[in-house]
């Protein structure tokens, strides 16, 4: 939705054109469902060559993109921020629309029944609502570590494959993260500490990796040699470094999609959405009786 809350826009003529541009970026990823954030939005135009890969730009694209809704040229929901959102608890109208939404969300876990246990850990939080789309269909825990996860967090995380590993199953993390000096020691730091708490898990970093570089010439960053595991990252990669967010999200959830694929029984999973499936139309049966009693 576009609506406008001033009238002084006073934008030069390039920046009105910078706008034309990023609204067609934004039509171009509202087609297939996507919501972008403006980190995901300032890669889209890095990558096109629009602007230069520089903290600079990022501010002013910032600043363009909020006079641009407040004129009204930009819609106000194209643009998603992950971290802040409000709280509020579940309601309903009635009882009948509690069984209803009860049939609209029931989900078994899809996962029952399979000899891997699988999480995907993010090291950004801006890329949770594109992953939720893979995750969520495949009843897959998602964590979000937002960088270097805390003790509360890996210790909850290791009690989670500790539980799994007791009743036999395997434990596996697909991590995605930038290619950075303190993105890629994160994959190191997730199994040492989740080894601290008795935990032994295949860790998989399935993104950024450097064949995916490569393969997709995602903007460059410079690296940050102020971060104290820039010397061996330098060494081993030079001064240039990779987000993770600038993948493209297809990409990513194809990427994703796949890497979860080769851990699981697709037979089981198969048998589990037929089971939901199932349940739902009892579910249905039962809100219709009750709709007639």
């Amino acid at each position: 939705m576009k609506q406008a809350f001033t009238d002084n826009l006073h934008l030069s003529r390039a920046n009105i054109e910078r706008l034309e541009t990023i609204n067609s970026i934004i039509e171009e990823y509202a087609a297939g469902g996507y919501r972008l954030t403006l980190r995901q939005l300032y890669y889209q135009l890095v990558s096109r060559d629009i602007i230069p890969n520089k903290t600079a730009e990022y501010s002013k694209l910032s600043t363009l993109l909020t006079k641009g809704r407040m004129a009204g040229v930009v819609d106000w929901n194209a643009i998603e921020d992950r971290v802040r959102r409000p709280y509020l608890p579940y309601w309903v109208l009635d009882i009948a629309d509690a069984l209803h939404d009860t049939a609209r969300q029931y989900r078994l876990d899809r996962m029952e029944g399979q000899r891997n246990y699988v999480e995907v850990w993010c090291e950004k939080d801006a890329l949770s609502g594109i992953l939720r789309r893979v995750t969520g269909r495949f009843h897959v825990q998602l964590m979000v570590n937002r960088g270097y996860s805390s003790t509360t967090a890996m210790y909850d995380a290791a009690n989670r494959f500790l539980d799994m590993i007791d009743i036999g199953k395997e434990g596996h993390i697909l991590y995605l993260g930038d290619h950075d000096p303190s993105g890629l020691d994160m994959i190191r730091d997730i199994r040492e500490r989740l080894g601290e708490f008795g935990a032994e898990v295949e860790v998989n970093p399935i993104a950024l990796t450097r064949e995916q570089v490569e393969r997709y010439d995602p903007p460059p960053n410079p690296a940050k040699v102020s971060d104290p595991r820039a010397g061996w990252y330098i060494s081993r990669h030079g001064r240039v470094s990779w987000e993770v967010d600038a993948l493209d999200p297809d990409t990513l959830l194809d990427l994703v999609e796949g890497e979860i694929l080769e851990l699981i029984d697709h037979d089981q999973y198969e048998s589990m959405l037929a089971k939901e499936g199932a349940d739902i139309e009892e579910l249905n049966r039962i809100i219709s009786a009750y709709g007639e009693v």
